[in-house]
């Protein structure tokens, strides 16, 4: 096994426990007869699923900074959490409207679409909760900042502006810059948040936030390109989820633009540029550097 995938392995199985310690449990529950469905589907959408990409890059950003693990993963945690409701939203049948995610039934489908917009409701607002307390870091003004900037990920300035972006151009012709801002608002966004994650904690200067700022946008670019070819050529047993939609859909992305190539390229030169950001990191950097060659060859 490759370094780095020894490291991916490990990190996945940190990450699992911390979410299984931190995710609410039957035994929580008052009334558990009608509140279960929520807890379920909870542990269901974020437990033993994905490849824990976000979570590595959070861990590898507090890695240059030195920032302590059990910090590192509750962070890692309240992106996870993000994460999942995002995709509980996004294969709801009024969004995407997809039957699969990572290898099983999605949550609208396991649980039905009330319990699955709850659910996604739930653990966006916990993941701001794990955020908050002083366990994450005990200066207040820190996870204040902590929690500005991936609410700002997620929000009109990320996420949701991508999706909606997502769902505008279905259909329609729109030019490279714009596909570039979709990506960067839709998956670059929370990946930036996670490649300064360290930074943003240990106060670092802001070159440093500035070089893995732009990281984690040319990154998350990057992997949109390769999950773009994933739909496109990939099966559902090795992506984890239904393929062939984004293309029925008419969705605007840059293999529709430019052609599979032309796009495959597009990503090498991106990734040449991520590279460089971390220069900088010196030999730390080095796993995030393998990551980025990873994810050009993924496929899953």
């Amino acid at each position: 096994m490759s370094l780095l995938k020894e490291a991916l392995q490990q990190t996945k199985e940190r990450i699992d426990k911390t979410l299984s310690d931190l995710l609410p449990s039957q035994k929580d529950l008052i009334s558990p007869c009608l509140e279960s469905p929520l807890i379920e589907g909870m542990r269901y959408s974020t437990l033993d699923g994905g490849k824990r990409i976000r979570t590595f890059l959070t861990l590898e950003s507090c890695k240059l900074f030195n920032i302590p693990e059990e910090q590192a993963l509750r962070v890692a945690a309240a992106v996870e959490m993000v994460h999942s409701f995002s995709l509980i939203h996004d294969d709801l049948p009024a969004l995407d409207n997809s039957d699969l995610r990572r290898g099983k039934p999605s949550c609208h489908v396991k649980f039905g679409e009330s319990t699955a917009i709850l659910v996604g409701d739930a653990l966006l607002a916990y993941a701001f909760e794990i955020l908050a307390s002083p366990k994450t870091h005990p200066d207040g003004n820190i996870r204040c900042q902590l929690i500005a900037e991936l609410s700002s990920a997620t929000g009109y300035k990320g996420i949701c502006s991508g999706e909606m972006m997502d769902l505008a151009s279905e259909n329609t012709h729109i030019e490279m810059e714009t596909i570039v801002r979709l990506e960067n608002l839709k998956t670059g966004s929370i990946l930036s948040f996670c490649a300064r994650a360290g930074a943003i904690i240990a106060e670092a200067p802001e070159k440093d936030l500035h070089k893995l700022e732009a990281f984690g946008h040319e990154f998350g670019v990057i992997y949109q390109i390769t999950d773009d070819l994933l739909d496109l050529e990939g099966t559902a047993e090795e992506v984890g989820k239904c393929v062939g939609a984004d293309s029925m859909l008419g969705k605007a992305t840059m293999l529709n633009l430019l052609g599979r190539d032309a796009a495959v390229e597009h990503a090498h030169m991106l990734a040449d540029q991520a590279i460089l950001h971390l220069d900088n990191f010196g030999e730390k950097a080095t796993l995030l550097k393998e990551l980025v060659l990873f994810v050009l060859k993924r496929r899953s």
